[in-house]
């Protein structure tokens, strides 16, 4: 037990030393620095608020439109950013795998746990100024949300490790992954609720994972107004194998690895 504790301490110094030289070398040290983190992620969700409030949309639903772009982007900003970040992640990286403790899970999960901080703050950033400007409610069910935001982190984490395993088994994957995600953002739930499609269509988007996601945690936020189609169940199941999954190609690519 002591030695498992002992990996874990370790663990923990080695993605935060990883965390440090990921943003240093993504963000630098001048002007706003590491803040980039959390202003990237909020002015692309502010730059959508805007431009579906200036156009009246409301996508066939009296909901507030900027708390469902906000609902609705931030969510995708996580696990599109967390997949897209580990895609070919090993090779700048490959020099530090000569050290003993350096592995290539630390270093997906460094870039993984970067993005969720990044969206996370951003979400809560834009909430609060909206609520605190009129612009949107308060959640009418935080507690629902915020489990509905831990499965958003677990999917999205597990997805990552599957995306940059998988990248570096094939570079044709890695070089359609940034197409798949134009393709997948319409269909992820963003910008519709399942509850407005017809009942034949309800039943083939339900088989997207991200798209349970997004439904809970808008069922969490704007709690009676909605009908929300999103199964825990069925998340947390489809997390628990897409992890298994990605730490078992994780673990075979770690073995293919060689450290410059």
């Amino acid at each position: 037990m002591r030695d498992i504790f002992s990996s874990l301490l370790v663990q923990r110094r080695v993605i935060g030393a990883l965390l440090m030289r990921e943003i240093i070398t993504r963000y630098g040290r001048h002007n706003i620095g590491f803040l980039w983190l959390f202003i990237e992620p909020m002015l692309f969700t502010l730059g959508v608020t805007a431009l579906w409030t200036a156009t009246r949309s409301t996508h066939g639903s009296t909901l507030p439109i900027v708390a469902f772009a906000v609902t609705g982007y931030s969510t995708v900003l996580m696990w599109r950013n967390s997949a897209t970040r580990c895609s070919k992640a090993i090779e700048p990286n490959l020099s530090l795998l000569y050290h003993r403790n350096v592995r290539v899970l630390d270093i997906f999960l460094s870039r993984v746990t970067l993005e969720v901080v990044s969206a996370t703050a951003s979400f809560i950033a834009l909430a609060f100024f909206f609520i605190a400007t009129g612009w949107m409610e308060p959640p009418a069910r935080l507690y629902e949300m915020l489990v509905a935001w831990l499965q958003l982190i677990w999917f999205s984490g597990a997805l990552g490790l599957f995306v940059g395993a998988l990248s570096e088994r094939s570079e044709i994957f890695e070089r359609i992954w940034h197409t798949l995600t134009y393709l997948i953002f319409p269909l992820s739930g963003a910008v519709f609720m399942v509850d407005w499609l017809p009942s034949k269509a309800q039943e083939y988007v339900l088989m997207i994972p991200m798209v349970h996601a997004v439904e809970l945690v808008r069922e969490g936020y704007f709690g009676s107004q909605v009908i929300g189609h999103g199964s825990h169940g069925f998340l947390a199941t489809f997390n628990l194998a897409l992890t298994l999954i990605g730490l078992l190609m994780t673990a075979d690519v770690s073995k293919r690895v060689e450290p410059e």
